[in-house]
Parts: C-alpha cells; structure tokens; sequence
C-alpha cells in the first residue's frame, strides 16, 4: 500500500464505515454484509460506489454491455475482434482482459468499449449500456446469492435502465433471458439456435437454419466455417453477431473472417495434444453443468471426462443425464462434489466410474488409463476448482502442463 494509506484488516474491516464520505465496493463484497456490519448507518449503501459504476458514469464512449450464466467472455471477444476488424477502435474489459478504469483516459466518443459483467458487479449497478446482450441464464452462484431470483434480479440491473435508443440482445431460446431482457425500454433483437436437425422456431435477429448462420434474411455463413467447437458456441456467435450488426453496417465479411479466424479462449474447449490417438481438451472454464452438457455434446468421439470439485449447492442431474446418454468411456471423479456425482451416476446406472485422486498428475494418469484409440479425454468438471486447485485458471494450466509432459 501507499505511505498516505491506512489500512484496516482483521474480521471487524467492515465495521464502522459510516466515517467515510464514499465507499468503492469490490465486487466479491455482498452490499447486503456492509449493512449488518453498520447498524448504526442503516443508509449507509447510499455511500456506496463501484469501480463499474463510475466508469459508466465516466466514459464517452458507447459501451456494449454481456452477461449471462456462460459464454460472456467468448462473445465479448467475438464482439471486440468483429468491431476491431471493422475498423473500430474498441477496448474489452470488465471480467476480461483490463478493469475498464485501467483505460478510461485513453476513451474517447469515437471509440467503442465491450465489457463483461457479473452478477457480482450487478447487484448495485446503476448504469445502462448502448448495447446489452443477456445470454443464457441458469441457476448460478448460489453460494453468494440468497435466492436464484435474487440471481436474476441482478441480471435485469444491466437492462433496467436502458432508454428507447438503446439494444438489447437475447436469447430467444431462454426463458429466463427473455425475461430479464424485457425490463429494458431498449430494440429487443432476438438470438436463437435450434437443437440440431431442428428447424428456428424464431427466424427474426440472428438466427441458425440448417447448416446455416443468417441475420434476419442475410445469410452470414456457413456452421461449419465458424472455428469454434459445439453448438453452444454458434449462440455465442449470433450474439455477437445481433450486438455489431447495426454498429458494422451489417459488414458480413468481417463478421466471416473473426469466426472462421477466432477457435476459442484459454480453458475453454482447448486442445492442448494428442497422444496415442487420443485427444485431450482443457475445459476447465466449465465451473457449471450447463458449461458441461455443451462441451460433452460438442464431441461425437467416445469421452473420459473428468468432473467434481467445490461444490456450490447447484444440481447435477443434467450434468450427469448427459453423461449417462452420451458415449462416455470413463468418468473420473475428484473433489468435493465427486462422490455426490458419483451417487447420481450409480443411481442411473452408470458405473464406469474412477475416483481421480488430488493432485493432477493422478487425475491424469487415470484419465489416460481409461482413454482408448480415439477417444477425447475431457476436463470439464462443471464445478468451480476450490478445494483441489486455486482456481479454474490453476486448474486448467496444470492439466495441459501434466498433459504436455506425458
């Protein structure tokens, strides 16, 4: 810290606050704990600021806002490449790349800024982005949150608002997207992607038929150009491609050029090598089932997927659903919520099952040992890493170190 700080530690650090004349709130920090640490200051959230906030309230630029349950980072990014191959000069930030206040001074209102947004940004946020994009939402955090609407509410925070100038960008195959999407007063364009071998149920916005990417009746490209693996990943780009549109003047080569170019981020559906015929994937981003189901269904080849660690009070049924239908050799379960995973699985039937140890070298040695001729070895453990690891990022490097070493 700086000589002129003072710093106050300890388990009472909240306590007494009141003193202070403006309170910057990390985003980890829950408003509702500064309340009961200050009884004596019952307003006392009315102090209270955040790094995100002051930004919005700073920045000249138009600002495109994403959240959602999964899948932010990709479409911010897919969003920052298709305006950067535009011509644009953009900045991504938030829960990607910078925090924004890193960049305020360089923005200007010729320049354009993407930022990712958390729920733990948006429980307090009182801003409204130019474009707001709500992709897929499902039950979340709720080690943090007190209730699963309370979850939701946080999202509409992004929308609420927004005026009749603005967009807003959802997912028309999510209920509870919609939903949130419509607190807002912005144009509602819709995303959709049909299950596969289904027909769009929604054809307005960008929208997936057949083998086909379209914007409203613009055909874009085709589903086989786009790098990215899984479907899930072909939501990600008709966001993107509903959040640049009007920006880019509906440019399809650019938009054509950043998805056949742009194959994924770190720890999401990333090849690491192929050793003895068999494939090995870090997916160590997938901290939830959903991010699981869509990474086992973008892989046809037999899997041995690794799954389990801290557990968040989130359901697996899905998770393990996908598992038991899928062609799944092997799962090796680790963590906290390894032997609750593994009971659902048992209960279904399912008993190809290996308890992976606690360390990464013993989860991969018996991933590799399950893995045969062809397979993909998958570590995507629909759990956040606590406990076995520091986090996902941890989590992730470790296993292509172990893999790349093998």
């Amino acid at each position: 810290l700086p000589s002129y700080v003072t710093a106050k530690l300890g388990p009472d650090y909240l306590k007494g606050l009141g003193q202070f004349d403006l309170l910057v709130r990390t985003p980890g920090l829950y408003p509702n704990d500064i309340v009961a640490a200050n009884p004596e200051t019952p307003d006392i959230l009315k102090k209270v600021t955040t790094g995100l906030d002051e930004f919005f309230a700073n920045s000249p630029a138009p600002i495109v806002g994403v959240t959602g349950t999964k899948g932010k980072g990709t479409t911010c990014t897919l969003i920052y490449k298709m305006l950067q191959a535009a011509g644009k000069k953009t900045f991504l930030g938030g829960n990607i790349g910078k925090p924004p206040l890193d960049f305020l001074a360089e923005v200007t209102p010729d320049t354009f800024v993407v930022l990712e947004i958390s729920n733990f940004q948006l429980i307090d946020f009182a801003g409204h982005p130019k474009v707001a994009v709500c992709l897929m939402l499902t039950p979340e955090h709720q080690d943090w949150h007190q209730t699963v609407q309370e979850y939701y509410a946080t999202k509409e925070r992004l929308f609420a608002q927004q005026t009749d100038e603005d967009l807003v960008v959802y997912n028309a195959s999510n209920d509870v997207s919609k939903k949130v999407a419509t607190t807002s007063h912005g144009q509602l364009i819709p995303y959709f992607v049909p299950p596969e071998n289904e027909s769009p149920t929604v054809k307005s916005g960008a929208y997936v038929d057949g083998d086909t990417i379209y914007m409203q009746e613009t055909a874009i490209c085709k589903t086989g150009d786009v790098a990215l693996l899984g479907r899930h990943n072909l939501e990600n780009v008709c966001a993107a491609i509903a959040a640049v549109w009007q920006i880019i003047g509906g440019n399809i080569q650019v938009i054509t050029q950043v998805v056949k170019d742009f194959a994924g981020m770190e720890h999401r559906l990333e090849f690491v090598r192929e050793l003895d015929g068999v494939k090995y994937y870090n997916d160590s981003f997938a901290t939830t089932p959903e991010a699981t189901v869509a990474a086992i269904k973008a892989f046809k080849q037999p899997k041995v997927i690794i799954l389990g660690g801290y557990d968040k009070g989130i359901p697996f049924f899905d998770v393990v659903n996908e598992v038991v239908k899928s062609d799944t050799r092997q799962v090796i379960a680790i963590g906290d919520t390894g032997e609750k995973i593994i009971e659902l699985l048992v209960q279904r039937g399912f008993e190809k099952i290996t308890l992976g140890g606690n360390t990464m070298p013993e989860i991969v040695k018996a991933a590799k040992n399950a893995a045969q001729l062809g397979d993909v070895v998958l570590l995507s453990t629909a759990c956040a890493s606590f406990g076995l690891f520091k986090n996902y990022k941890d989590r992730g490097d470790q296993f292509k170190t172990v893999v790349n070493n093998l």
